[in-house]
C-alpha cells in the first residue's frame, strides 16, 4: 500500500467525523460514558483488592505439632511449608514465648499460681501467612498430612468472606463492564451505518473508477478507531483529576479511615488503567465499525 492511499483513508476517515457530527458526538459520549465507568471500577475494585491483600497479612493459619517433637523435626516441617505457593510468610512461635504472649494479657494471679512451670510447654507453633486466604483450604489439607502435625487452626469465617467479597465485585464489575461495551459498540455500528447511507453514491462511483475494496471500507474503520481513541482520553483526564482529589481530601478529612484503608498512589493506577483504557477505546471503535463494514457495505 503507497503511503499516499493510507493519507487518504485517514483523511476520508476524519471527514467522515465531520460529516456526522451529531452522531460522532453521541459515540465519543458514549465511549467516554464508557471508559469513565470503567476506570471508575478499576479504581474501586484494585484498592478493594489491595485492602483484602492487607487484610490478609494479618490472618493466619496456626499449625501445633506432637507433644515431644523435637527441634530439627519441627524445622523440617517449617521447610516443607514454606515451599508452598500459598504461603507468603511463616513465623515460628517457641513455647516460651506463647507462655510471656499469655502472660502479657494480664490475667493476675492466675497466672502466678504457675509459678516457674510453663503450661504451654508443648504449644510451639508456626503461624502460617497466606498471599491468597480462597487457598486456605487447600494449604490446610496439606498441612494435616504432614506427619508430626497434632492441629491446624484455619479462619474459616475469614476465609470465607473476603473470597465472596472477591468474587461478588468481580462479577458486577464484569457485567457493568460488558453492558457498558455492548452500548458503545452499537452506537459506533449506527454512527457508521449512516455514513455509509450517505455516502453509497459516492462509494459506488470509487468503485467505477477502480477504488480497491480496501480504499472504500479503511476510511470507516479509522473513523471509528478515531472516535473510540479520543472517546478513551477524555475520562482518562477526568479520572485521573477525581482520584487525585478525593483522595487527598479522605486523607486530609478522615483520619480514621486512611489509618486503616491505604489508597493505591494515582500513579500505581494510571500504570496499568491508562494503556489498558486506550486499548479498550480504540478496540471498542475497531470493532463497532469494523463489524458494520463487513455487514453493510457490500462492494
Amino acid at each position: 500500500m503507497r503511503i499516499s492511499t493510507l493519507f487518504f483513508t485517514i483523511g476520508q476517515g476524519i471527514k467522515n467525523i465531520f460529516r456526522n457530527k451529531l452522531f460522532s458526538l453521541a459515540t465519543v459520549a458514549t465511549i467516554a460514558s464508557c471508559v469513565f465507568l470503567f476506570g471508575l471500577f478499576y479504581c474501586v475494585v484494585l484498592n478493594f483488592q489491595n485492602f483484602v491483600r492487607e487484610i490478609q497479612t494479618g490472618v493466619a493459619i496456626t499449625v501445633f505439632f506432637d507433644e515431644g517433637l523435637p527441634d530439627a523435626e519441627i524445622m523440617k516441617i517449617g521447610d516443607e511449608i514454606a515451599k508452598r505457593t500459598e504461603v507468603s510468610k511463616i513465623v515460628f512461635i517457641s513455647a516460651e514465648e506463647a507462655w510471656e504472649s499469655f502472660k502479657s494479657e494480664e490475667l493476675g494471679g492466675y497466672v502466678d499460681s504457675f509459678g516457674d512451670d510453663n503450661p504451654l510447654q508443648d504449644d510451639a507453633n508456626f503461624e502460617i501467612y497466606m498471599n491468597d486466604v480462597s487457598r486456605q483450604e487447600t494449604l490446610v489439607k496439606f498441612i494435616e498430612g504432614l506427619e508430626g502435625v497434632r492441629q491446624v487452626r484455619k479462619s474459616v469465617m475469614v476465609a470465607s468472606v473476603l473470597t465472596s467479597m472477591n468474587n461478588f465485585v468481580g462479577y458486577i464489575s464484569m457485567a457493568i463492564i460488558l453492558i457498558l461495551l455492548l452500548v458503545s459498540i452499537f452506537l459506533i455500528s449506527n454512527t457508521v451505518s449512516i455514513g455509509i447511507t450517505v455516502r453509497r453514491e459516492e462509494i459506488g462511483i470509487m468503485k467505477l473508477i477502480g477504488a480497491t475494496d480496501f480504499v472504500v471500507r479503511a476510511p470507516f474503520v479509522i473513523e471509528g478507531i478515531i472516535l473510540g481513541l479520543i472517546g478513551a482520553a477524555i475520562p482518562l483526564a477526568a479520572i485521573y483529576y477525581v482520584y487525585r482529589n478525593v483522595v487527598e481530601y479522605i486523607s486530609e478529612r478522615f483520619n480514621i479511615i486512611s489509618s486503616f484503608l491505604k489508597f493505591l498512589t494515582i500513579n500505581q493506577i494510571f500504570s496499568t488503567l491508562m494503556p489498558v483504557s486506550l486499548t479498550l477505546g480504540v478496540g471498542i471503535g475497531f470493532l463497532g465499525s469494523f463489524t458494520t463494514v463487513r455487514k453493510h457495505l457490500r462492494v
